[in-house]
């Protein structure tokens, strides 16, 4: 009788240049083209990519779970994802006049409690799988208010940061917390409140945000949980789902009001906020709070991005701060300053077209 054969443990190729992980690297679930479950083509298709980069000048942003990020994001098509990779460097480089390194470092989103008045965008706590909670409530826009207190250009570089601190320091620490990889975010979009014209006035806000995550942070969406959708919404979306890939269609969820049961079969009650059905009540409130793996000093470790290449001073003079009530214009991410009329929140006063369809697979 022939012995067994062993279990082979997942692993993943890493390369002793880029790889420098302190948190664990494989993905919990075995799915194709994920860290610790890719096939020999896959590898090479890693080595593929980086190379090309290589040849090209790149040096940042080069390690293997990054390659796999974007291999992923274009079935897994090298010339794709190389030009993908290069947009989404270029314009790392060039964003908000002084890139999104030194964004990140420097950004102090000083507004952000009267902000979350109208408009709530926050990190709370994790799911059931050990990932990030995000939270975003659109009832309560303002724009009015809004306008008074800060400009879409800060509320996206704001966003921006956020993403950055999701990948770091958020999920390494959730990482570490849970034993296995994590990647991605638990998104929660509370419609409660929104009717077609307040959708139609944060048009050119959610158009901007959802091309800087669909082009340049790929495969960050794990689930996502739109409740209190108003009558039709569904509807509508059963017919955009035709035109996404169905691995996206699979994470998404739309609820109507009666959302608790399974939104808390995937958020333990203890980490959902009470207004979505859950017990926690953080002390000043669940939306400044913060709270997750990523504050707890036995699994977080300082962000690679707060250290400075070459440890230059930090100008903290080049970040654009909140608009004044004179009306100054704040930077925009050309560099270039416009005026608040030709950036309002939301987006121009006509707003344009709805964009094709996003790549099938760009926000996975």
């Amino acid at each position: 009788m022939a012995a067994p054969e062993a279990k082979t443990e997942p692993q993943l190729q890493l390369d002793p240049k880029y790889d420098d992980y302190e948190y664990p690297t494989i993905a919990p679930v075995p799915q194709n083209g994920h860290p610790g479950h890719t096939t020999p083509e896959q590898d090479a298709q890693v080595f593929q990519l980086r190379s090309l980069l290589e040849a090209e000048g790149f040096t940042d942003n080069l390690d293997t779970l990054t390659m796999l990020r974007f291999l992923r994001a274009r079935k897994f098509n090298v010339e794709l994802s190389k030009q993908m990779f290069i947009d989404c460097e270029k314009w790392r480089r060039e964003y908000a006049g002084i890139g999104v390194d030194e964004l990140v470092r420097t950004f102090d989103y000083k507004e952000k409690p009267e902000v979350f008045k109208y408009y709530p965008q926050y990190y709370h706590k994790t799911d059931k799988d050990g990932r990030p909670v995000y939270i975003e409530q659109l009832g309560n826009v303002d724009l009015t208010a809004l306008a008074k207190i800060t400009s879409q250009d800060r509320m996206i570089q704001n966003l921006v940061c956020e993403y950055e601190k999701m990948a770091d320091p958020r999920l390494p620490a959730c990482s570490r917390k849970s034993g296995y990889l994590l990647e991605t975010s638990c998104t929660i979009m509370d419609l409660k409140g929104v009717g077609i014209a307040k959708a139609t006035s944060v048009y050119g806000y959610l158009q901007a945000v959802s091309a800087i995550s669909q082009n340049y942070y790929p495969e960050r969406l794990g689930k996502l949980y739109v409740i209190n959708a108003p009558w039709g919404f569904s509807t509508v979306f059963s017919f955009v789902k035709k035109f996404l890939d169905p691995v996206t269609v699979n994470k998404i969820h739309i609820l109507g009001s009666g959302y608790e049961k399974e939104l808390l079969a995937q958020v333990p009650s203890e980490n959902l906020p009470k207004g979505f059905g859950g017990t926690c009540e953080c002390e000043g409130g669940c939306m400044l709070s913060d709270a997750g793996p990523w504050q707890d000093s036995q699994w977080v470790k300082p962000p690679k991005w707060a250290t400075k290449k070459g440890g230059e001073a930090i100008d903290n003079t080049k970040v654009p701060g909140p608009m004044g009530g004179d009306g100054t214009a704040d930077a925009v991410p050309n560099g270039k300053v416009k005026e608040p009329e030709e950036v309002p929140i939301g987006g121009a006063p006509a707003p344009a077209p709805a964009p094709a369809p996003a790549p099938a697979s760009a926000a996975q």
